[in-house]
């Protein structure tokens, strides 16, 4: 054989023993991976392919009212008088929702009502407190059993809302509140009372049930599995929302807080608490039996009656707070939407109009309104009459394609002589766009600006828009 070809077939042989090497020390590398990685397990398997599969790549989207149940727990005595609260936000063609109460009662219209299991066998030992509490508490299991015993099919259903047959809810705000969050996984929404005192008997982190609160459907299917066992170990508790917050706490489950559920834990007038809304939409009402109607002269479900027909114009803008300024004549203008409007002598600073006035007096009896704490800012209704606002409640709503005009109404004497243009005000008039906020808007959200044109004989028209990126609400110095 020549030389030449000697030598190339040794280099050939010397690249091929070094890839034999290379090779094998790869080959022992990867045994090392597959010995020192970890074995997905079966379970981990499943719960890939369970979590993955409803919406691939994707949030949830939004929630329409057909995929939310209502829940509502009455009484028979209380129930008829309460009726007409309920069929306020009842809707048989958009609304799902049904009734328990404690033993038949008269046909009435309204959601399909259903008789509450027998929950004799729980032991209650609260002192002072009813064992009624056991059997709304146990709502929750009831509503869950009509897929099986009443053929209910709830495959469609991405939260399960409970409230009681006082709790007024703003169905369509409900639905855009769930909207931020995930349906697929364990979520418990609502919100803590207004009293300070109540919180601190109960707790901070719980859910009052007569503001309402929700819980998505994966983990109402697992509350309603083990909730019996959670009542036999809380007979001690007060009342039913206190029975639901200790499951879901064993659950692993905290508070999500949204202000919009009102459990309104106050007596007497609310306007400070109703013309000072967080920026939040509203999502429900409760105790309205308890405190002063809402408007004036009119009975207490006609007041409430009134407001839905301005939450039927634009549900989302219900309540929602609007700041501007009459630079002409030196007005402060605090409008929620809705509901009324408050025109205040000067310059009023935005921070200040935010605390809510103290109009109402705490929920315990005999209270007065300095001896209670609340769970917001507060300030003193005003006693000069120069400091005072001018009232004026909502007469009309007007809807157009493009939005809505809200007429608003004088409502009392003012008594300050410094300023005669204030005195001659007798209608507010407010054009507003239809709100329309989508999701990202909702978990970020920001007031909306207001400009006042001139007055018309004794009217101050008023119009609601978005703010600028970077316009202030305060007045023009």
């Amino acid at each position: 054989m020549h030389m030449t070809t000697i030598r190339v077939l040794c280099h050939l042989t010397g690249v091929k023993d070094l890839l034999l090497f290379l090779s094998t020390i790869f080959i022992f590398y990867l045994l090392y991976l597959l010995r020192h990685l970890p074995i997905p397990t079966a379970t981990t398997a499943v719960t890939t392919i369970t979590t993955a599969t409803p919406f691939p790549c994707a949030a949830t989207a939004p929630v329409s009212l057909s995929q939310i149940l209502f829940s509502v727990a009455g009484s028979s005595p209380s129930f008829p008088r309460r009726t007409p609260y309920l069929n306020l936000w009842y809707n048989p063609n958009s609304t799902n929702a049904v009734v328990f109460l404690d033993r038949p009662n008269r046909s009435l219209p309204g959601p399909p009502v259903f008789i509450s299991s027998d929950t004799s066998r729980f032991p209650y030992t609260f002192p002072s407190g009813r064992r009624s509490a056991i059997r709304v508490a146990r709502v929750v299991k009831d509503t869950l059993d009509l897929e099986l015993k009443s053929n209910f099919d709830f495959s469609d259903i991405r939260w399960f809302v409970f409230g009681d047959d006082d709790t007024v809810f703003f169905v369509d705000n409900v639905a855009r509140i769930l909207s931020k969050y995930d349906d697929r996984k364990w979520y418990y929404i609502g919100c803590h009372s207004e009293s300070y005192e109540q919180n601190e008997k109960h707790s901070f982190d719980m859910a009052f049930g007569g503001g309402g609160f929700a819980i998505s459907a994966p983990l109402a299917r697992v509350l309603a599995r083990v909730l019996d066992s959670c009542l036999f170990r809380y007979p001690h508790l007060y009342g039913s929302d206190a029975r639901i917050f200790a499951c879901l706490a064993e659950l692993g489950v905290s508070l999500t807080h949204e202000l919009g559920f009102h459990q309104v834990d106050v007596r007497g007038d609310i306007f400070g608490m109703l013309s000072a809304h967080p920026l939040a939409s509203a999502a429900s009402l409760h105790h309205l039996d308890t405190v002063d109607p809402i408007f004036p002269g009119m009975s207490k479900i006609q007041a409430v009656e009134h407001l839905f027909e301005a939450v039927r114009a634009d549900s989302a803008r219900i309540l929602q707070q609007s700041v501007c300024y009459d630079h002409s004549n030196v007005f402060t203008v605090s409008v929620a939407w809705g509901y009324a409007v408050q025109v205040f002598q000067g310059n009023r600073l935005l921070p200040d109009l935010l605390q809510l006035q103290r109009t109402f007096r705490p929920w315990r009896r005999g209270g007065k309104v300095f001896s209670s704490h609340y769970m917001f800012n507060t300030k003193d209704f005003p006693s000069d009459p120069c400091e005072m606002p001018v009232i004026f409640y909502l007469n009309s709503v007007l809807s157009h394609t493009n939005g809505s005009w809200t007429t608003y109404t004088r409502h009392g004497a003012w008594n300050c002589e410094r300023n005669t243009a204030m005195k001659e005000l007798v209608n507010v008039k407010v054009f507003s766009g239809r709100l329309d906020f989508d999701v990202g808007q909702l978990k970020a959200p920001r007031r909306h600006c207001c400009d006042i044109s001139s007055r018309v004989n004794e009217t101050l028209v008023i119009g609601i828009r978005e703010c600028g990126e970077d316009e202030l609400i305060r007045m023009q110095t």
